[in-house]
């Protein structure tokens, strides 16, 4: 049993690391929005990131170091996650331009892990399970049906977010091989160390030449430490903290919020519409990814997995 006075810091680390995931997508589409080079973001991201991860996992002595058999892992790792992840969210996004239903589709990570772990693992779920999975489907046509259009665009933006949705699926698979030997500090923190690597050729060559200082303005920089620092860096130490004590399943119950807060946020800074279907559309897809995590109480404790994917 969790002390109560722990329990609380727990549920608060968990609940601010989901808030802070939820107002990513309005601070990406933000920078988006002035025009600021998609892969710049990635790039500027996932460096800032890494120097913010290395300072604290390696001063803290958290980070182990890595086999040489594994390097081959770990580079198929950050391949998936975080390099094919946010080329799909982050275009996925610039081409909606709407926060609600991208972090909605984003939010079918555990749904779509539960299928492929039925498929390729057989692994065996409940017919209450099966109903959640189910039932996210509705959620999702409401919304991206929302005023009843579906232009090429559209369709274009929502494969890429589908294509970051598997990726971050595949990487849960990679991740689980090497959770059992790799603390989840090193895992994450090589992981932003490489992703900016993997990054680097493609700012260098598609927007460097066009890319200039006066480009950083304050409206660029603020959002884009607030990525780095709050929703790279400070939310998955948060929320890997918070698994040791919740386990995964129960952590990311939490993470299936993450829509309604970017939705309620998005409306509220004009970022994005709010309608009915929409509405619904969030909670659907909501109670749907709770109820297709839901699990029977049982009296052995939860094995760490550490984490099933990087969120926003």
């Amino acid at each position: 049993m969790i002390p109560i006075s722990k329990r609380s810091v727990v549920y608060i680390s968990v609940s601010i690391a989901v808030f802070l995931w939820g107002v990513s997508f309005l601070w990406s589409n933000s920078i988006l929005q002035q025009g600021f080079p998609v892969f710049s973001l990635m790039f500027f991201r996932m460096t800032f990131a890494a120097i913010v991860l290395s300072i604290v996992s390696f001063s803290l002595g958290k980070v182990t170091r890595i086999e040489r058999k594994d390097w081959g892992w770990f580079l198929l790792l950050v391949f998936l996650e975080p390099f094919l992840y946010f080329i799909g969210e982050t275009i996925g996004l610039k081409t909606l331009n709407s926060p609600t239903v991208s972090s909605v589709i984003i939010s079918t990570i555990p749904i779509i892990a539960l299928i492929a772990g039925i498929f390729v693992y057989n692994e065996k779920i409940s017919s209450l399970n099966a109903f959640g999975i189910v039932m996210t489907l509705p959620g999702i046509l409401l919304m991206v049906f929302d005023k009843g259009d579906m232009s090429i665009d559209k369709g274009t933006g929502i494969l890429f977010l589908f294509m970051a949705v598997f990726a971050a699926v595949g990487y849960s698979v990679v991740v689980k091989k090497l959770a059992h030997k790799y603390n989840s500090y090193t895992i994450v923190t090589y992981q932003h160390i490489l992703g900016a690597i993997y990054f680097l050729p493609f700012f260098f060559f598609m927007d460097l030449p066009t890319f200039s200082r006066e480009m950083l303005t304050p409206g660029i920089i603020k959002p884009l430490l607030y990525l780095s620092v709050l929703c790279s860096s400070l939310a998955f130490i948060l929320f890997i903290n918070s698994i040791k004590e919740l386990g995964v399943a129960r952590a990311n119950i939490f993470t299936a919020i993450v829509p309604v807060i970017s939705a309620y946020a998005a409306f509220v800074m004009g970022q994005d519409t709010m309608s009915i279907r929409k509405v619904a559309g969030v909670l659907i897809v909501v109670t749907g990814v709770i109820i297709a995590q839901h699990r029977k109480k049982n009296t052995t404790p939860e094995p760490d997995r550490k984490f099933g994917s990087a969120k926003a």
